[in-house]
């Protein structure tokens, strides 16, 4: 008698920690995918990785990405955004098609820009950059932003190696748009 109730506490024993072990794998699976699911739709972490966009973002900042907005609106001046290189950078630089970069939306699809004695004109006009490392030092003539193309620059215009080089970004080519930092510390907040 008591040998059959071991017997039955160890079978139940049993079954509950296998129970326990099949309920902890599908919890794991399911924020596995739930993690794959927002990272690919919704929203990804990036690193910095050069000074191209100092003083408003510094090497080695981190930040959220998301990527549902610009499904439902087109990029617009001023927004930060990641991207996957152009085939004309992509060219020059040799450079592998899925290394992201950041920059600034400075003119969109049917906009002019130039620049001329350290201003940044946009359809003629001068634009106020309050957030620029220093003035470019270089002129730039103008130009026209054709369709579903992106004219990008760096905050720290005369360290940022972007449109004026390599060109426009496609639409295709955006990621998303940097919205938040959260590392460091310091600086944690909106962009």
């Amino acid at each position: 008698m008591a040998s059959q109730e071991n017997n039955a506490k160890d079978t139940s024993a049993s079954s509950q920690l296998w129970r326990n072990i099949r309920e902890n794998v599908t919890l794991v699976a399911i924020a596995l995918l739930l993690a794959f699911f927002i990272r690919t739709f919704i929203a990804e972490p990036r690193y910095i990785p050069s000074p191209s966009m100092v003083p408003t973002l510094s090497e080695g900042d981190r930040l959220v990405v998301e990527k549902v907005l610009y499904h439902f609106k087109q990029p617009q001046f001023g927004d930060i955004v990641v991207f996957n290189p152009p085939l004309e950078l992509q060219r020059q630089r040799k450079i592998d098609k899925d290394q992201a970069f950041i920059k600034r939306i400075i003119a969109t699809p049917g906009e002019t820009v130039s620049i001329k004695e350290g201003k940044v004109y946009l359809n003629g006009q001068p634009i106020s950059e309050n957030y620029i490392a220093e003035p470019p030092n270089q002129a730039f003539p103008e130009i026209k932003i054709p369709p579903s193309q992106f004219f990008v620059m760096g905050d720290n215009r005369n360290n940022s190696y972007d449109s004026r080089y390599w060109g426009f970004v496609p639409k295709e080519n955006i990621i998303g748009r940097a919205v938040f930092r959260f590392y460091p510390i310091n600086k944690i907040g909106t962009i």
